[in-house]
Formats: C-alpha cells, sequence, structure tokens
C-alpha cells in the first residue's frame, strides 16, 4: 500500500493505493489509525479478486454474508470513517460490478484487492462519534462532534 497526505485548505484529503492482495477494509483501518483520522468521508475505485458484503438483518441482529468469488470492479465505493470508543471505525457501502454486467452491493466486510484499490479520505474538518445503538446492536454516528 503506499499513501500520501494532502491538505485542502484546513482539511487533509489522504490518498491510498491499496495494493494487489491486500484487504481493502484492513488497509484503509491501518491508514485511518496512523494518520489519527476521526472525522472523514471515504470514496473508492478498483477491483477485487475477490469479496464478502453484508446486508443488516434486523432480526438477526448481524449481516448477513453475500460472498462475491469472481472478480468484480468496485463500481462505487462511500462511506465513513468515525471515532468509536478512542478508534477509527470504517464504515463503507460498496457496488461491485460482475463480468456479465450485473451489480451487487452492500456493507464492506472483505475485499481482497486485484490490481488496485484507490482510495480517497476526506476529513471533515472535526471527529465524528459513534455509540453503540441498543436496538440494533450497530455503532451508529450520534450527531456529537469533536473538534
Amino acid at each position: 500500500m503506499k499513501d500520501v497526505a494532502l491538505t485542502d485548505g484546513d482539511r487533509r484529503v489522504v490518498v491510498v493505493a491499496v495494493d494487489k492482495g491486500e484487504d481493502a477494509v484492513a488497509a484503509i483501518n491501518e491508514v485511518a489509525e496512523r494518520y489519527d483520522i476521526r472525522g472523514a468521508r471515504v470514496t473508492a475505485v478498483g477491483v477485487f479478486e475477490s469479496a464478502e458484503l453484508g446486508y443488516f438483518d434486523r432480526e438477526k441482529r448481524d449481516y448477513l454474508r453475500i460472498p462475491v468469488r469472481e472478480q468484480a470492479e468496485v463500481l462505487s465505493l462511500v462511506g465513513d470513517i468515525a471515532d468509536h470508543e478512542g478508534k477509527a471505525l470504517l464504515h463503507v457501502h460498496a457496488v461491485l460490478g460482475r463480468r456479465d454486467g450485473t451489480t451487487v452491493g452492500g456493507h464492506l466486510l472483505y475485499g481482497k484487492v486485484w490490481p488496485t484499490l484507490e482510495v480517497i479520505i476526506t476529513e471533515v474538518g472535526a471527529s465524528l462519534i459513534k455509540r453503540v445503538d441498543q436496538e440494533t446492536g450497530l455503532p451508529l454516528l450520534t450527531g456529537e462532534i469533536q473538534r
């Protein structure tokens, strides 16, 4: 993985090129921790060799796994990074394009990159706070910010 931090006014923009064979989720989390990012939006494009997406089952309070066992274009990857109990927490959704032109989408649990994933992390200027919601068990944005 290669990364560089740039400035856009008073905000950092971190550009990340995730390498072949790396897990996209782990790589983005690593960069967020290294740069101490606690409030940002995330976008990316690229290709996965394989992936696992999730669909949140509200009755089970867990993700139903959606395996993608083929190469798929990352048509859209969007989400955020926020502070959850003092650590950076990545939350991203992806729409993946299959060879036949069909798509599959959901919460990105894992994505094995091949040959690259180009990620843009743009700070929003404050730390966003997530806390576990008792009803769902998920860490959700609270609307609180920390400057």
